[in-house]
């Protein structure tokens, strides 16, 4: 019962979607129509997001001052091998929201000296995997779905730098990386205060750079939930198409967002049939494999390493949307 109440009211706000579904109808819209179905599907989400978001936000910026680049670097520097990897995937976890803000501590830490494999596991796990993910995808899809998109992510991260740290390709990095010697700065003294008020900072400047892209994301979801038949989806992701995974994939790596604004559509996709692999086959590659964050990556590393890490991960998201198919029925 604690568990339900966590749940469904603290991280599922169904007390929010009360108020609000009740608000519109007192304003007179049905939210049975599509109409005040929308308009409600908008503001629910919308303040769902913005309230889990900006909680998470100071949690995990909290967090993050006790990770600063040069200790993380030290941390990392302490381990060898396979344990390297896994240090790097989990330092990936209270790391930045996005994959584009990931790529230049991905740059320091390779121009530090840190085996390939590592930083590589660090930058597939940081936008795929990390604390926020794990409490959003609680409050949608509860928390079997949320451990195994987290352990699966892992997966990914740890085994995608196991292979290219064998495939020995230190050339394949970007020259001025590579002559570029990071300094060994010591470590600063951080007060409480400084610590509560840097994440205050990131509450507000995150929350503001990610705004535009929730709202498209929520509006998209409420199209998806409102408009767009049940049938046209099952059709095409759901169990009539066995590429559906794959379609998935490849539709989300041409979009720039993280999984703040993937949740409404998300939500929508899978409220109208989509297969929950295709659901989160389709998050992974907007995190991990979007558009503008391979052409900063392309920046830091050569052509033939960027497609082995887009072929790594590509792979490994498909794989784990298969899976999540499979497993459906087991975990919702």
């Amino acid at each position: 019962m604690v568990w339900d109440f966590i749940q469904n009211e603290l991280l599922g706000m169904r007390w929010l979607k009360a108020i609000i579904y009740g608000f519109v109808n007192l304003c007179g819209l049905d939210t049975e129509s599509r109409i005040g179905g929308t308009v409600a599907f908008l503001f629910l989400d919308l303040t769902k997001i913005s309230i889990l978001l900006c909680f998470l936000i100071f949690l995990i910026s909290f967090i993050q001052t006790f990770f600063l680049p040069e200790k993380s670097r030290r941390i990392m520097g302490r381990f060898g091998g396979l344990g390297a990897r896994v240090i790097g995937a989990l330092l990936g976890t209270v790391t930045p929201f996005c994959s584009c803000s990931s790529i230049p501590i991905f740059m320091g830490f390779t121009a530090a000296g840190l085996p390939l494999g590592v930083t590589f596991s660090f930058l597939i796990s940081s936008p795929m995997v990390d604390l926020g993910s794990l409490v959003l995808l609680m409050s949608i899809f509860g928390w079997k779905v949320a451990a195994l998109y987290v352990l699966f992510g892992l997966v990914i991260a740890v085994l995608g730098g196991t292979v290219i740290e064998h495939l020995h390709m230190e050339d394949q990095i970007a020259e001025f990386i590579r002559n570029t010697m990071a300094a060994d700065l010591p470590e600063i003294e951080v007060t409480f205060k400084d610590r509560v008020r840097s994440a205050w900072s990131q509450v507000v400047s995150t929350y503001r750079r990610l705004i535009p892209y929730i709202l498209v994301g929520v509006l998209i979801g409420a199209l998806i939930h409102n408009w767009i038949p049940e049938v046209w989806v099952t059709s095409v992701l759901g169990t009539r198409n066995p590429f559906g995974v794959i379609l998935a994939t490849v539709c989300g790596v041409p979009m720039y967002a993280d999984i703040f604004g993937c949740i409404p559509i998300s939500e929508a996709l899978l409220a109208k049939g989509a297969l929950l692999g295709v659901v989160l086959s389709f998050m992974m590659a907007v995190t991990t494999l979007s558009f503008p964050s391979l052409v900063m990556l392309a920046k830091a590393v050569k052509p033939k390493l960027l497609c082995v890490f887009v072929a790594i991960c590509t792979l490994g998201i498909i794989t784990v949307g298969y899976l999540f198919n499979h497993l459906q029925g087991l975990i919702i």
